[in-house]
């Protein structure tokens, strides 16, 4: 018999720091200006409300476990086959269920160091071992990425736009990252904010998808579309991962709103151009006016930029959150990351944007707080 006084978990899962979300309360009395989390200031799809308010009145009924009219809007959108798209709650289901799917003890996982910080929890969570890998100004490495691999590796996840840093890796990069790894080993290509992306040498990954069988790509509805709060994400795989990924998936993983609102707002393309447009309008204007500020910022190709703050009393990021914070503005501490003075910002609405700028301006001159 065991001599512990309680069930123990099992090695690693205490090692894990449980994500924290960012901030999203202002102090009282102060209007708020969230910008701690790339959600859409467009808000969703006046398509997708009028879909969810339609299931209301079938609380009572479980629904598709196949999420069935979600992939195949997906499909039509994309020209994919709906039997290779698996829909989860947010593409950090998805994320979990392919390292639980494929990865276990004495496994190895493989990320870019300020890749997205669910990686690390979902290996550990399977039992695995987490192997980071140091990235060049701010952008993942492609042949630190193949040496760091191993026979014990089982996955590459690869954040292609990155977050928080916003930097990406040109598609010619990740073909050379994909033929230099093993057959037996999965790469996953984490497109969460493709839709914001601009350059002609990027690509999301539906093609290598197309042509391997050890591809991955997710993508969420979180960010350009909107629908934060329904937690929808969605993955493109080779059969044999989709069918691996299924078994273990939970059967009625995402509720009936999320499902109809997902497939509404996939078919509004004018929703979605007009989100871009928007963000491509503002992400210069900010980026311009940070730096005319004195500060750094990395450039990004996301809808949210990362900031650099001196190492000097006063100035620091903690010190920027601080004074923001108090005036209503709140961004992203990213010091779980490995990036400690530095925050990140989401490309908000107008008022916001311009508000930030201004408090920030404020900042860097010494002003009080107010």
């Amino acid at each position: 018999m065991s001599a512990a006084l309680r069930p123990v978990p099992r090695p690693g899962v205490l090692a894990i720091e449980a994500y924290v979300p960012g901030k999203s309360a202002a102090p009282a009395g102060v209007k708020l200006h969230k910008l701690s989390s790339n959600e859409n200031p467009m808000g969703p799809s006046p398509a997708a409300i009028a879909a969810m308010q339609e299931t209301a009145g079938h609380l009572e009924l479980y629904p598709d476990g196949s999420a069935t009219k979600l992939r195949q809007a997906i499909a039509q959108k994309y020209g994919l086959d709906p039997e290779r798209i698996v829909c989860g709650a947010g593409s950090d289901e998805l994320l979990s269920l392919l390292t639980y799917a494929y990865m276990g003890p004495g496994d190895e996982g493989v990320y870019s160091q300020y890749g997205f910080l669910v990686y690390r929890i979902a290996i550990l969570a399977a039992g695995g071992t987490p192997v980071v890998v140091p990235e060049r100004d701010h952008t993942a490495d492609v042949d630190a990425i193949l040496a760091a691999v191993t026979d014990k590796t089982r996955i590459v996840y690869l954040a292609n736009p990155n977050n928080p840093t916003g930097t990406y890796l040109q598609f010619d990069e990740v073909r050379r990252l994909h033929a230099g790894l093993p057959k037996s080993v999965l790469l996953v290509l984490d497109a969460a904010y493709a839709e914001y992306v601009r350059r002609n040498d990027y690509a999301a990954g539906l093609e290598l998808v197309s042509e391997s069988e050890n591809v991955v790509m997710t993508r969420t509805f979180s960010k350009a579309y909107g629908l934060a709060a329904l937690r929808i994400g969605w993955m493109v795989a080779p059969a044999a991962i989709v069918d691996a990924v299924n078994r273990i998936r939970g059967p009625f993983n995402l509720g009936a709103a999320a499902i109809t609102a997902g497939a509404a707002a996939m078919a509004d393309d004018a929703h979605i151009a007009a989100a871009v447009a928007h963000n491509d309008a503002w992400l210069p204007k900010v980026t311009q006016a940070l730096e005319g500020l004195g500060l750094t910022v990395t450039p990004s190709v996301g809808n949210f930029v990362l900031i650099h703050f001196p190492e000097e009393a006063g100035r620091t990021a903690a010190d920027a959150d601080a004074y923001l914070t108090a005036r209503g503005m709140i961004l992203r501490r990213v010091a779980a990351y490995g990036l400690p003075n530095a925050l990140r910002l989401t490309i908000g609405a107008a008022e916001s944007n311009e508000a930030l700028v201004a408090a920030l301006t404020a900042f860097m001159k010494g002003e009080p707080r107010g």
